[in-house]
């Protein structure tokens, strides 16, 4: 049985992967908070092996305070969720890229 990675460390991994001497230096991904609450997660996909992929948008919503969006939109994968979903938005974003077999 093969071991699950924690999406963070994923997302770690994934972004030292992008860093060409040139991508890094911007603010690339970006996690914020929204006053829903919620979070808020952008991903630059310009520059990477992702920015040519076709991503469905993807939208559960469970309850008041258990939801979450996602779409690229301008070359950014853009996720929002509520105040537990942060986790959520990383998997989406990590199960994309996995199902296109891009690091």
């Amino acid at each position: 049985m093969k071991q699950q990675i924690c999406p963070i460390v994923w997302l770690q991994d994934w972004y030292y992967s992008q860093c060409d001497g040139d991508w890094e230096h911007n603010e690339n991904i970006l996690i914020t908070t929204i006053d829903n609450p919620g979070w808020r997660c952008a991903i630059t996909l310009e520059g990477t092996m992702m920015e040519d992929i076709v991503f469905t948008n993807e939208s559960v919503d469970k309850t008041e305070t258990d939801w979450y969006r996602c779409w690229v939109e301008n070359n950014v994968f853009i996720g929002f969720g509520g105040p537990y979903n942060l986790l959520n938005l990383i998997e989406v974003f990590k199960d994309w890229v996995k199902r296109h077999d891009v690091r």
